[in-house]
């Protein structure tokens, strides 16, 4: 068996080894939007054999393996070549035009069912399907209905469908299949389980029991982008419940019930959205509790008449405040995580105010991809960028009227760069950090090093630069 490249096109594959028309290729297409739903629904893999245009030469087009049991069987890649010789099956089904049931052997000991099914455009068959199981779902009783209910879905996915319809099926699905005139005709054993949970026990045979739920209802949603779906909860019991009919000229022809049992989903996600609100509410107080440190900060520096006090108090109540701008942020977000341009934004507009002249004109500029990290970092990081912006105004715009605070993003697999920059005098020519004795530069350093596990550099271009590297390693990133 060989391959053709991985990198052609459904398309370009089938316009180059086979002579199928535009139509042909399109309907193949357009059906096989349903083949992975179909696959779980028979507990089954499927694949689509095309002729190409060697004679007695049949190529893989798709292949699909169940969600709903497990299987070691390795299928033959999408583009793969096989002798007609080697599918026999399939071969019967070209000639022949009808669908046959057979058993292939993987390999030594292991055996599975195998059902084929033409695919026909008109009167020309284009394809073949394969569904192959194991013993164990092809000896079921009740088998042949499953068989019977995706064969009509092979014929239904010929049309322009809705595809969300046919998202996958996983194991623990309850199916419930029920003929055009609504009477059950097939019912797995996870259907059978929710259904004896809520007193329902003789199903088939009888008519969908939507009466019976429907006293025992005590909420039911529908979501209007998804008309076919709804969550209805019983009792303690939430289920989640999807609506197919195949339908033919607007006459119903089978229709399928998939249920999902997701109490425990749905309890978790309350559960979360709960911790959620209280953390919130929490970084909302730390929020108020560090605004009020910072106006008693404030106004202890009024009554101060030092000005070394004065200075000091305003460097604490400006590191507090940036702090604040953090919490303020993780209070409004559902997720814990900080958004770096986010938070420098917020400093420079609240927290800067406080430390330039009332007729200093700041400019900032923003610019990179978003800078997401984990919450664990955001009053590290909101203390060293308000340190940043402060040896800025400290230092880079003395004896001038105006000035740009910046900051630059970048993401790479392996880190993330986040530059603070102004276009001020630049840094002393004797510049050097690690003999540097400025406290809010050692905080600085500090914070990066020790409590982030990153590293910084400065450096001098129009005005002094600060790139801090933060590996992604360090932040929990993947």
């Amino acid at each position: 068996m060989s391959s053709y490249t991985k990198y052609e096109t459904d398309t370009s594959i089938y316009r180059q080894h086979t002579n199928l028309t535009a139509v042909q290729i399109e309907l193949l297409r357009r059906m096989s939007s349903c083949f992975g739903f179909i696959a779980d629904f028979a507990h089954a893999h499927l694949l689509l054999y095309v002729k190409t245009k060697q004679a007695d030469e049949y190529m893989v087009m798709k292949h699909h393996k169940p969600h709903t049991f497990y299987s070691q069987v390795e299928l033959p890649q999408v583009g793969s070549v096989v002798q007609a010789q080697m599918e026999p099956l399939v071969a019967y089904v070209f000639h022949k035009e009808k669908s046959i049931h057979g058993r292939r052997e993987w390999r030594l000991g292991m055996t599975l069912d195998m059902y084929a099914y033409p695919v026909k455009e008109g009167n020309e068959i284009i394809g073949v399907i394969t569904l192959e199981t194991s013993k164990e779902y092809a000896s079921g009783s009740n088998y042949y209905q499953l068989l019977d209910t995706a064969e009509r879905l092979m014929q239904y996915s010929k049309r322009n469908i809705d595809v969300d319809i046919f998202t996958p099926i996983f194991a623990g699905t309850g199916v419930v299949i029920a003929d055009n005139k609504n009477r059950i005709t097939y019912v797995n054993l996870s259907a059978k389980r929710i259904y004896r949970a809520l007193g329902i026990n003789h199903l088939l045979g009888a008519r969908l029991p939507d009466r019976e739920i429907s006293a025992m209802l005590h909420r039911e949603t529908i979501d209007s982008s998804r008309p076919f779906e709804k969550e209805i909860q019983i009792g303690d019991m939430i289920l989640l419940q999807r609506d197919i009919k195949l339908e033919e000229a607007g006459v119903l022809q089978r229709r399928i019930l998939l249920l999902a049992d997701v109490t425990e989903v749905r309890k978790k996600e309350r559960e979360i959205k709960i911790k959620t609100a209280v953390i919130q509410e929490i970084h909302h107080r730390v929020k108020n509790n560090l605004q009020t440190i910072a106006s008693l900060l404030r106004l202890q520096g009024r009554r101060s008449s030092s000005p070394e006090v004065k200075a000091a108090l305003q460097e604490s109540t400006n590191r507090i405040l940036s702090m604040a701008v953090a919490h303020e942020f993780l209070s409004q977000h559902d997720r814990e995580e900080i958004n770096v341009n986010e938070v420098t934004r917020g400093i420079i507009e609240r927290v800067v105010p406080n430390m330039v002249e009332q007729d200093f004109q700041l400019t900032s500029k923003i610019e990179g991809p978003e800078v997401v990290l984990p919450s664990k970092n955001a009053s590290n990081l909101a203390v060293i960028i308000n340190e940043l912006i402060l040896n800025s105004i400290e230092h880079g715009f003395v004896g001038r009227s105006h000035g740009v605070i910046g900051l630059r993003t970048a993401i790479y697999e392996k880190e993330y760069i986040i530059e603070l920059y102004d276009d001020g005098i630049g840094l002393p020519d004797n510049f050097n950090m690690k003999q540097a004795k400025s406290l809010g530069l050692q905080i600085i350093k500090t914070l990066v090093q020790d409590d982030i596990g990153g590293s910084l550099e400065f450096k001098n271009d129009h005005g002094a630069h600060c790139i801090l590297h933060i590996p992604v390693s360090s932040v929990g990133g993947e």
